[in-house]
């Protein structure tokens, strides 16, 4: 490993900061978390020293909360890279979670937030990489395939725009890990970005009939219905089903593939199968 010093983890209390601590834990690393909430760290148990820091409101904190970092990991949204870049010392070495998100056709404050950490990034020159990673599932308390099955226990059909054909390539928490530990200990010369995603390619459709099988679920019949006006119907909300938002149906229209290559060849890792990602989900 390149750099075995102390890693500094912005967001350690979220899904992928969590992991990615105890994953470096686990390997021996000196892990420095910064979070925005102390009482919520304690409760994780983990034995490490966080450093409170507010992203968006106190750059002097977070300036003191990095003064002696070597390497930065950002899971929190890349909308705060700005800030971090700002705060970071000049030979502190990067790595931060975007999105997939960046790429889509009806760009929301997400995808714009996104877009202005990868600008930021890719201005500032410093050495370090911007991860992209699809639909992540698999982590505890995530609301991808668990809303998905929890939808599935309450509807004997599932209503989809244009019949579920539209396809995505999710990426197991645990890939996400491993992409970001890989990515600690890869030399980056200059800022990068890079996608990372599952192998499977898989149509929306039968995406939700993996996910019932592995929640131990009948797959349902799937209807069609126009992406407008399931659209039109997210806007109400229905006692005892999960919250969709219109936004998140339009994007089930639209194709989130894309070309994993360049993470195998740089991260030098092949991503669990999902059907074996849903089994160990569930």
């Amino acid at each position: 490993m390149r750099n075995p010093g102390p890693v500094h983890v912005i967001g350690a209390n979220g899904r992928s900061g969590l992991a990615l601590c105890r994953a470096l834990r686990a390997e021996g690393r000196n892990v420095v978390p910064i979070v925005r909430e102390m009482a919520r760290w304690q409760a994780t148990g983990l034995p490490m020293a966080a450093r409170l820091a507010d992203l968006a409101h106190d750059p002097a904190r977070l300036r003191h909360a990095l003064h002696d970092a070597t390497t930065i990991v950002l899971t929190a949204h890349a909308r705060h890279l700005p800030a971090v870049l700002a705060a970071a010392p000049p030979q502190a070495r990067l790595v931060a979670l975007g999105s997939t998100r960046l790429f889509t056709r009806w760009p929301d404050a997400h995808a714009r937030g996104v877009l202005h950490g990868a600008q930021a990034l890719a201005r500032s020159g410093r050495n370090g990489v911007l991860l992209h990673p699809t639909m992540i599932y698999g982590a505890t308390g995530e609301n991808n395939v668990q809303r998905l099955a929890a939808l599935m226990r309450r509807l004997p059909v599932l209503p989809l725009p244009d019949a579920g054909r539209a396809r995505l390539q999710p990426i197991w928490q645990g890939d996400v890990t491993r992409a970001l530990l890989a990515a600690i200990a890869r030399d980056w010369q200059g800022p990068q970005s890079l996608v990372i995603a599952g192998g499977d390619q898989v149509s929306y459709r039968d995406f939700t009939r993996m996910v019932a099988r592995a929640a131990g679920l009948r797959p349902r019949p799937v209807l069609p219905v126009p992406g407008t006006a399931l659209m039109a119907l997210a806007r109400f909300r229905v006692p005892g089903l999960p919250v969709i938002t219109p936004a998140e149906i339009r994007r089930l229209m639209e194709d989130k593939i894309f070309d994993i290559a360049p993470m195998r060849a740089q991260l030098g890792f092949t991503p669990l199968p999902l059907a074996s990602g849903l089994a160990r989900t569930f």
